[in-house]
This record gives C-alpha cells, structure tokens and sequence, in this order.
C-alpha cells in the first residue's frame, strides 16, 4: 500500500486529491469581492452579446495599469518652466496634455486648478472614485475610501493635517468635486529653492498626492532636512 487513502463525506461519496470533504467556494472566487464578481459578470454578458472582444478588455485593462504620475508631473513641471504653456494648462488640460504628446484619458474634461499663496485646492470624489487615471494613475486606496470621501467635506482641513499638510489660517481651502465627465489636476505651488533645476528635475519633485491637493510636492535635495 501506498499510504493513500480516500476520505469520504457524510454521503459516503468518495472525495479525492486536495477536496478533504470540507466545503468551500470555488477557487476563483476566493477573496474576489462582490464588486469584482459583478464586473466580471458583467463583461462575460457584453462579451456573449458581441458588444466587446475580450482582447478590447484585455486592451484597456493593460491601458489602465501602464498609468503612473509621472504624465501628471510633466504637464506640472512644465507649467512651472512656462507661463504660456500654464495659461494653456489652466484653460484647457486636455489640449495641454496632447500639446506635450500625452493621453488625457477619456474623460470629456480634464481641469487643472492652481494652488497658490492665497488659494489651495483639494480633490475628492464624494460618489465613488472618479480620478484622472490617464494623467495620474490607479487611485490610492485612501481616495476611494468612505472616511475621505465623507470628511474631505464635513473636514478638510483635519484631513490634510492627517497628511502632513497646515494650511495657513487665511489660506481659502476649495474641496472640488471630481465626476465621471469633469477630472481635476491640481498644478501646486513650485517649492522654493529651485530656480536652478531643470524641467526633468522639477518633475522629480512633484507627486501624487500633490497634484491631489494633499501635499505639497517635494523639496530640492539641497533644501531638505
């Protein structure tokens, strides 16, 4: 005898391999949450309909992922090198984008908002997480959560403290309310210190957060610590 043998459940039929007679969901569901099960039922209707391919799936999908900041932060530092091209970013950060070789993404209106000394903007999503992904990337867990969601308006200002961020007691602090139709890009305030760097360098300092309202990009090397 080889040591093996078949385990049998209360029915007496035998269960073989990793199945040891314990129920559980099927292995593709683990963890998988309602949300996700709901979209992929979804796409295998409009798949079935012939609305989508699954390659057109598969296309965005891989779309959606090649995003990161780092778009975001080349139209911001070029804003900072260029006051035309700010002007143009201010009036229209689709165009803008496209002038620089950039994908805005689909959304119909992408915004871009100037923090300055006596203004800073802060971008929420208080319906679910509507966000310029094509500029910035995913969207952090923490924007997509129900406590920013909710006190990005009830407390905005506690919120950013929570990020690091005091604004300055006569600073105005304006919450935007991103859509599925209208995205905001918060073009910050250029840090101090960095009159000698390149565009490229500048880019290095600006982040996510930042180009959200939460932060403040980062300082020079130089002038750190």
């Amino acid at each position: 005898m080889n040591g093996s043998r078949e385990q049998r459940g209360g029915g007496g039929s035998p269960r073989r391999g990793g199945d040891q007679g314990h129920p559980h969901a099927p292995i593709t569901d683990a963890g998988e949450p309602p949300a996700a099960r709901r979209a992929r039922a979804l796409e295998e209707l409009l798949v079935e309909k012939g609305v989508v391919s699954r390659e057109d799936v598969r296309a965005h999908v891989d779309w959606l992922v090649s995003r990161t900041p780092a778009d975001g932060a080349r139209l911001v530092a070029r804003a900072w090198v260029d006051p035309a091209f700010k002007t143009r970013l201010l009036a229209d950060a689709r165009a803008a984008a496209l002038e620089l070789g950039l994908d805005p993404g689909p959304s119909p209106i992408v915004a871009a908002v100037e923090n300055t000394d006596e203004v800073h903007h802060m971008v929420v999503c208080t319906l679910c997480s509507c966000y310029p992904r094509a500029l910035l990337g995913p969207p952090p867990a923490w924007y997509k959560s129900l406590a920013y969601r909710s006190r990005a308006v009830s407390d905005p200002r506690g919120v950013l403290r929570e990020f690091g961020l005091e604004l300055a007691e006569g600073v105005e602090l304006r919450v935007l309310d991103s859509t599925a139709d209208l995205r905001y890009l918060v073009l910050p305030r250029r840090p101090a210190g960095c009159e000698a760097m390149s565009e490229e360098e500048l880019a290095g300092l600006v982040t996510r957060d930042s180009m959200i309202g939460v932060a403040e990009p980062l300082a020079p090397v130089h002038a750190r610590g």
